[in-house]
């Protein structure tokens, strides 16, 4: 891999170069007529007796050396070690995941949230070259880890996730995928996509227009619906019971497999629903796998070796070899 630099904008301090020796030579233009002015050769032989244009040019060229050796240093020259500088192609992927109190529903075992962790944990050991975000939501939606290919970190942040994590409950879906988008890098130009994990149960009904701006961005969302057609009821997690409504009837938490469906197609994503977190996974790596991928270096896990040094002992040599150069000729 080439040199870079870790500072170039500290280059432009090398445009003062050619305005050092511009002004080097009018001030030698000016010495010449000043001299012609004075008109007595024997005058002027006695003033510059002492005077070496050559040392003097010797002088001012070791300054401007010194002077460019100090600019490029400052900028840190620097090249990526071999072993880590290798560039990994992939996508970006925000991970969107429901922690609301319907996904501690147990229709589908042991819960919803855990089979969804379970299967984040799959999905991001068969997406290595991918850089992959989290944003979790419920009441509200966060984003708890942008894009990075560090995806240990990932997996620990998701072991904990829970709906006491929020103080407002409820499924925000249009308001979690706008998050996802917002932690997108919009320089860019890897694809992206976001994989929405849900139970759909929502009455976001900005959910769909949401998704629609973002499939005319570009941007793909995958939906994977977790839990069941027939619902299952809810832990109250304040009581510890079964969660009633205002009328005393048990909240039944149902998936909501046409919404999940429709967010979907309107981005040409895919669909899955998660029962069995192996074949979900496979059915969703797939339909990954036919999207282009972009190389992408992930300059946050390099180590570099710096050249700085290079550059700061000969500008030291340069100036100490200025200092004991003497401007002046030996006057015999």
């Amino acid at each position: 891999m080439n040199i870079q630099f870790q500072y170039p904008q500290l280059l432009w301090a090398l445009a003062a170069i050619p305005v050092f020796i511009l002004l080097y030579l009018l001030n030698l233009l000016w010495r010449k007529r000043a001299v012609k002015r004075i008109g007595n050769p024997v005058l002027i032989r006695e003033l510059y007796k002492g005077y070496s244009p050559v040392k003097s040019a010797i002088k001012f060229s070791l300054i401007i050396l010194a002077y460019a050796c100090g600019c490029i240093a400052m900028a840190n020259p620097r090249k990526p070690d071999l072993p880590t500088a290798e560039a990994r192609k992939g996508i970006d992927i925000m991970i969107a995941l429901d922690v609301s109190n319907s996904m501690l529903a147990d229709d589908v075992k042991p819960n919803r949230l855990t089979l969804a962790k379970r299967f984040i944990s799959q999905i991001m050991q068969r997406l290595e070259d991918d850089r992959i975000g989290l944003v979790l939501f419920a009441g509200n939606a966060y984003v708890q880890m942008p894009l990075t290919f560090d995806h240990n970190t990932a997996n620990m942040i998701v072991s904990v996730a829970a709906p006491s994590s929020f103080r407002s409950q409820g499924t925000v879906i249009g308001e979690a995928l706008q998050k996802s988008d917002l932690a997108f890098q919009e320089e860019s130009k890897r694809f992206k996509t976001i994989i929405l994990i849900t139970d759909g149960e929502t009455h976001d009904q900005n959910a769909v227009q949401q998704a629609t701006e973002l499939g005319k961005k570009g941007v793909m969302i995958n939906t994977v619906g977790i839990g069941s057609e027939g619902g299952a009821s809810i832990v109250d997690t304040v009581s510890g019971g079964i969660k009633k409504d205002l009328s005393g009837n048990v909240v039944v938490s149902k998936l909501n497999e046409a919404l999940l469906k429709e967010i979907a197609t309107i981005t040409n994503g895919q669909y899955v629903r998660l029962e069995n977190t192996v074949e979900a996974s496979n059915a969703l790596v797939q339909h990954l796998a036919g999207i282009e991928k972009t190389a992408l270096g992930d300059l946050s896990q390099l180590s570099y070796t710096s050249f700085y040094l290079w550059l700061a002992w000969p500008l030291f040599f340069l100036l100490v070899a200025e200092f004991f150069t003497p401007d002046k000729k030996k006057i015999e």
